[in-house]
């Protein structure tokens, strides 16, 4: 049974389902207990079953359905509870803590770099604990010091290979048909791409900072930022673009909502920007865009500095640095750099060291 607040759009939504369609494939049983949302059709379609209970608002009443919880435990003989998310954790451990000593086992796993407290502490509880990367595992251990090394289990995220075929340079029919519909990323010149939140915490502002230094150099770039412009970010898409202005790019500069066609993005950019100012827990766009065969750029810190280590360490740069930044986009627009032939993060991978790691329990017995 895995725990997690909604079934909205997500990686750690993403995560659960994965995991759901590798039990069922495998003969399991494959629960999930949110409040629901736009992707449980798609959980039910791999065979999985969908419980309902809202066990991820942020209140103190949440807690009364530790017992319904505990209930539904009981009821369907539930061997494992998977919990993803710090509130259904909490939720999920009373409930199992409860039981006695026919309780299920209790995993967790760690997507995100969480502030440090007593709160997030939940997540390092399970009998055993995945880390979504290297970065992640060295978080836990250094601001959770009790923590057991021997239950931590790095199992990093992973693609489908199908859904990002290697191209053979740039896709310039995709790139055609961006442009039909931004006319602003026309033109013969490079196209830069940053995916991301509409946040300050993604490096836009260091994108537009990065294009206006290549046109001045005399490099004819233009940027997307595809996933930025949501109707509650406003006021600070109105900013970046008043940015832009100011930095002489705003012709060069296209600013859309979030879309499904990714893969095709990838096919048309000659570059690929990875500038969160955050450290993330891994770095899924780096893995996706070097699968397809696009060059990645980005900051060197969390897990975008670690995958980037691994696949292309000379897209690594030091965070904040703006001139080493345009130096390096600069070399790779003109020479571009060999691309790694093999991708180790694949989603098969993923499902199956999370199935061994449930596998683990009855080696146990």
């Amino acid at each position: 049974m895995q725990l997690l607040p909604a079934l909205d759009a997500g990686g750690v939504e993403r995560s659960t389902l994965e995991i759901a369609e590798a039990l069922v494939r495998s003969g399991h049983r494959a629960l999930v207990v949110s409040a629901g949302g736009r992707m449980q059709p798609a959980l039910e379609a791999t065979g999985a079953r969908h419980i309902r209970l809202d066990i991820g608002r942020k209140s103190l009443l949440t807690f009364r359905h530790v017992r319904a919880l505990r209930r539904l435990l009981r009821e369907e003989r539930v061997d494992i509870v998977h919990a993803r998310s710090r509130l259904p954790a909490w939720i999920g451990w009373l409930a199992v803590r409860g039981m006695g000593v026919a309780k299920p086992r209790f995993v967790t796993t760690v997507h995100g770099l969480n502030s440090p407290s007593r709160y997030s502490a939940i997540m390092t509880r399970g009998d055993r604990v995945i880390c979504v990367s290297q970065t992640v595992r060295d978080y836990v251990l250094r601001h959770y010091p009790r923590t057991d090394p021997a239950r931590l289990r790095v199992i990093p995220r992973g693609i489908d290979p199908q859904h990002y075929p290697r191209r053979n340079g740039v896709d310039h029919e995709a790139r055609a048909r961006l442009a039909e519909r931004w006319p602003q990323l026309a033109g013969a010149g490079p196209l830069l791409l940053l995916p991301g939140r509409g946040t300050r915490l993604k490096g836009h502002s260091d994108a537009l900072r990065l294009l206006a230094d290549l046109r001045s150099s005399g490099i004819d770039a233009c940027l997307w930022m595809p996933g930025a412009r949501v109707p509650e970010r406003s006021d600070y898409i109105a900013e970046l673009e008043g940015e832009a202005r100011d930095l002489g790019v705003i012709d060069a500069l296209a600013i859309s909502e979030p879309t499904h066609a990714m893969a095709e993005a990838y096919r048309a950019s000659d570059l690929v920007l990875q500038l969160s100012r955050k450290p993330e827990s891994f770095g899924r766009t780096v893995v996706e865009a070097l699968a397809i065969g696009v060059p990645v750029i980005g900051w060197d810190h969390g897990g975008v500095g670690e995958v980037l280590a691994t696949l292309q360490p000379e897209g690594r740069v030091a965070p904040g640095d703006r001139v080493a930044l345009a130096e390096r986009a600069r070399a790779f627009l003109q020479h571009p750099p060999a691309l790694p032939q093999r991708i180790p993060y694949t989603l098969s991978a993923m499902q199956q060291a999370t199935l061994d790691v449930y596998d683990e329990f009855s080696r146990e017995q």
